[in-house]
């Protein structure tokens, strides 16, 4: 009779154990999905605050070189692609037409000195400059977030959890093939 208790009792801790770790790794993996969640939601509000500067940029292109339709149009076909993406391969494909966009919108002001002298132009600059730092560092942290999360459910035992209760990998924000070049846009105003 106290032999079968104590191996009931054994029994019981063991499950116990088994349950709680469960519990556990199920949490972690929850907690880890969420951090991605919420650094896309930052890469997404940095897209969204680039997205509201181009009209003002453009306006203010506009007013000066007004015979540059083809770029404002390319322009705002890549804004309007970047804000209806609908995963983060579909951003980060927009992403890359609207960098190429907004390099040939702002290559422009090369050829109109009293546009690259206007302050308003100058401030927007530096606010599209600013924002393009603050994207880069939002797509970072969650390709950072991504990458904790992908290789915890790879890892075993957290793997069968993952499996068991549909915790899939998730997508980089990957630069599309030819966007390694970094566009050369002159924010000082120099040309050079």
């Amino acid at each position: 009779m106290k032999k079968s208790l104590v191996v009931l009792i054994v029994v019981v801790i063991i499950a116990v154990s088994l349950v709680g770790s469960v519990f556990g790794m199920y949490n972690g993996l929850v907690s880890a999905e969420e951090n991605v969640n919420s650094m896309w939601s930052q890469v997404d509000s940095q897209l969204q605050r680039r997205a509201d500067l181009i009209p003002n940029l453009v306006q203010t292109v506009k007013g000066y070189a007004a015979h540059e339709k083809s770029v404002y149009d390319s322009v705002n076909e890549a804004r309007t692609k970047l804000l209806s993406a609908g995963s983060v391969g579909d951003a980060a494909q927009a992403d890359q037409e609207l960098t190429g966009a907004l390099g040939r919108l702002l290559a422009i002001s090369e050829s109109y000195p009293e546009l690259k002298a206007d302050a308003n132009f100058r401030a927007l600059q530096d606010e599209l400059a600013g924002t393009e730092n603050r994207i880069a560092v939002a797509r970072m942290d969650y390709n950072n977030a991504v990458q904790a999360y992908n290789t915890k459910i790879r890892h075993f035992p957290a793997s069968a959890i993952a499996k068991m209760f549909g915790f899939n990998q998730k997508q980089y924000f990957k630069a599309e093939e030819g966007a390694k070049e970094v566009p050369k846009v002159d924010f000082s105003g120099s040309g050079k």
